[in-house]
């Protein structure tokens, strides 16, 4: 059975819902010689508004890039062939190890996982985290998912916030047992901590009951499951400074309220109806996606230091500016693929993001390397 992310959701709704083969591209400064870019901030251009505070907080670093650098040409250029693809709403298989087939059990499976759905490349020897189970070869956050997949199986009740507030590091090492111990093993065993303990307290162990405390929105004043998520979280509180400016990225809470809409999407216990304000999800394998496709483009200083394996800090300008981007330009590309679509095949941006997303997360191309539980 596929035990892998991208085989995740599928089997919830059964249930009762240019690979590069060589290194020959342009350089990132090669790029930027022949694209400059704009000679004043009145020159770029905005995507029209969705709602999302996380867009419209990247305005900072997009307007002030020192390193980063989207081309709109090459987004239309791409949008031409792009939008002809099928870019269906994605479907995920639900791993076999989820004994109930309740819709609840399922959301709250989803959501535990996005917690510590981060960093599963090793910042030493560059190793991907891999597991091979039940007949798949699975890496990084697919592996992840095989990994919960095989603790259900041996009855861990990995769903429950009072097992994660009180889980052990020797605990975690057995259910991530891989090709390698799994990168960031402590932070990801002080996330479950922390996530566990709020959920023990407050909504009796389970993610679903935080999902029904509120409206069925992403942004409501405050009060919206996305903002929700940031402040009672912390972990889910996915923001960055950049001259003097907060940037909002909320990686995992979209990403995780993402997998839970799109499971039962019309019918399940996850509704959204203000899904269309949803954004990329900035991680590591997106803006490798952009960069290969010649949308984004880098300072030679910034495309060295991703090549050689150098690790960007947290919340430094070449890291907020790499995701910022990450978010504009899906958001540009978005916009040009609906230029060509008809109006019953419109997408929103979490789309385009599973289009990149899957094609490239195996790619053998460098991604630039940051220590943080948020992607």
């Amino acid at each position: 059975m596929d035990t892998s992310r991208r085989a995740f959701v599928k089997a919830l709704s059964a249930l009762p819902v240019e690979i590069l083969t060589s290194r020959k591209l342009p350089s990132s400064s090669t790029l930027a010689a022949t694209r400059r870019r704009p000679a004043s901030l009145t020159e770029i251009r905005w995507p029209k508004p969705i709602g999302s505070p996380v867009l419209e907080s990247t305005r900072p670093a997009i307007e002030n890039s020192r390193d980063v650098f989207t081309h709109v040409d090459r987004i239309v250029e791409v949008a031409a062939w792009m939008g002809y693809e099928d870019l269906a709403m994605p479907e995920y298989p639900v791993p076999s190890g989820v004994q109930s087939t309740a819709p609840n059990d399922v959301v709250d499976l989803i959501l535990v996982a996005n917690s510590i759905d981060t960093a599963f490349t090793d910042f030493k020897t560059h190793v991907k985290f891999q597991v091979d189970y039940e007949g798949q070869h699975t890496s990084d956050s697919d592996a992840m998912f095989a990994c919960l997949n095989r603790a259900m199986h041996n009855g861990l009740p990995i769903l429950d916030g009072r097992f994660l507030a009180k889980v052990t590091r020797p605990e975690l090492e057995k259910i991530f047992a891989g090709n390698i111990e799994m990168p960031m093993l402590d932070e990801k065993l002080e996330v479950l901590h922390q996530v566990g303990s709020v959920l023990a307290g407050k909504y009796e162990g389970r993610f679903h009951n935080f999902i029904k405390s509120g409206p069925p929105l992403l942004y409501d004043g405050g009060n919206g499951l996305v903002e929700r998520m940031a402040k009672e979280f912390p972990r889910f509180n996915d923001v960055s400074p950049y001259d003097g400016r907060e940037i909002k990225f909320y990686k995992l809470a979209q990403l995780g309220l993402w997998f839970a809409w799109a499971t039962y999407r019309k019918d399940g216990p996850v509704q959204l109806n203000d899904v269309e304000k949803m954004t990329t999800f900035p991680d590591y394998i997106v803006p490798v996606a952009l960069r290969l496709l010649g949308i984004n483009s880098y300072s030679p200083e910034l495309e060295h230091v991703i090549d050689t394996y150098q690790l960007i800090p947290r919340d430094s300008t070449q890291e907020v500016e790499i995701r910022a981007h990450s978010i504009y330009a899906t958001a540009l590309l978005r916009e040009e693929i609906n230029k060509i679509r008809p109006a019953d095949l419109q997408v929103i941006i979490p789309q385009v993001n599973e289009r990149l997303w899957t094609h490239y997360h195996t790619t053998f191309w460098p991604h630039h390397l940051t220590k943080t539980i948020m992607y």
